[in-house]
């Protein structure tokens, strides 16, 4: 029987507590990012995500509600029934799913859940189906339970995914133990054999949930104890950070999302969403990071793109549309409407590596001649 793990390993979220050490430079946080949550005391943690005042009910593919037999009387009822559930299951049954790896995870879980109370169709991909069983509503008709081990390979998972899905949520991570080599074989190869998998069967769209301090040694953190104590255990987010970078370079259409420490907790605080390598500590309920995945899938503005996520009481409310937009530098900068401009084209391309080149070299120029030249033409005229 192995060794009882210590107890920082039980909850590590604990490490990602603000340290008073000097931030990265970075410009005046003059636009901060924030996202307003207001949770609900007295409904459960699920409860409180689908009642969201900033969720909106919106989904990749219409959803189609079961029709119901209206003035039946009494004697009825269960033909009624029965009909709402042959109809719900025939619906259903032509929709494309949502595929989410790691589903009986923590974060994973609650991935799906949100997912079936927004009337998607879900494809769970896990490792112990007898797991799954007990831990997923699996008599919902609208979630389908499929055995996917990341680390088995690409060919596997392309069956597992198959055609019949339209994007993939990947929220896996490697459980703590003695197995030193267990993060590359979960967070990096079993990463990049979902993103294989995805262009094997078609498949466009891609939602990676992270970690904040992947590439810690850059941002000038190598001395965080977060950073410290995660690459410990095998070096796990130089595992992560690689993967993401294997993503990037796919040409898929990807949102990589990356949270502060993970609570098991309801949400409390509001959402704060920044540029990739800016957050070096904060915590975030799973809840709503299951959420912000969601709304990546539905938000054109997340394409392409990195954004680092915490929670905080004192920020204040945005829209997600403003918050992923907003994620990469203010709108009104040259930089921000560039990149602005080259996430809209890519995300018309649908990962058209050329395409979006062109575009790209289009947004610069118009960027450059009605912003950047106006305003060093009016500086040097004003001198």
């Amino acid at each position: 029987m192995a060794a009882p793990l210590p107890l920082i390993l039980r909850n590590p979220s604990r490490l990602f507590a603000p340290i008073p050490t000097k931030p990265p430079l970075r410009l005046p946080n003059t636009h901060s990012l924030r996202h307003h949550y207001t949770p609900h005391a007295t409904t459960k943690p699920f409860s409180v995500l689908s009642l969201s005042s900033t969720s909106t009910t919106r989904s990749l593919s219409p959803i189609l509600n079961s029709s119901k037999m209206e003035g039946s009387v009494t004697t009825g009822n269960e033909i009624t029934e029965e009909v709402a559930e042959s109809t719900t299951e025939a619906s259903l049954s032509g929709l494309k799913k949502i595929f989410v790896a790691g589903a009986t995870g923590s974060t994973g879980k609650r991935i799906v859940e949100q997912l079936l109370a927004r009337g998607y169709a879900v494809k769970a991909g896990v490792r112990d189906l007898d797991k799954a069983k007990t831990s997923l509503p699996s008599s919902n008709p609208a979630l389908q339970i499929v055995k996917a081990d990341v680390t088995e390979g690409s060919a596997k998972l392309a069956e597992a995914i198959s055609s019949d899905s339209e994007a993939v949520i990947c929220a896996t991570g490697f459980s703590y133990g003695w197995d030193v080599f267990a993060p590359w074989k979960v967070d990096n190869f079993g990463t990049v054999n979902l993103v294989d998998a995805c262009r094997k069967v078609g498949v466009t769209r891609f939602i990676l949930v992270s970690s904040i301090l992947v590439n810690g040694a850059a941002m000038g953190q190598i001395l965080n104890p977060a950073y410290i104590f995660l690459n410990i255990f095998g070096l796990t987010l130089i595992a992560k950070l690689q993967a993401e970078n294997y993503i990037r370079k796919s040409g898929i259409n990807y949102t990589i999302i990356r949270p502060g420490g993970l609570k098991n907790e309801p949400p409390s605080g509001n959402l704060v969403m920044e540029p990739e390598d800016t957050l070096s500590g904060g915590t975030i309920s799973r809840d709503l990071v299951a959420e912000v995945a969601i709304e990546a899938l539905v938000t054109p503005e997340a394409s392409y793109k990195v954004v680092e996520i915490v929670s905080s009481a004192d920020a204040p409310k945005r829209t997600y549309e403003d918050l992923f937009v907003r994620g990469d530098d203010e709108v009104s900068s040259p930089r921000g409407m560039l990149v602005a401009a080259w996430n809209k084209a890519a995300a018309s391309h649908g990962g058209d590596v050329s395409r979006r080149q062109f575009h790209l070299t289009a947004a610069t120029a118009t960027v450059f001649l009605f912003h950047v030249l106006p305003a060093t033409v009016k500086k040097s005229w004003a001198r």
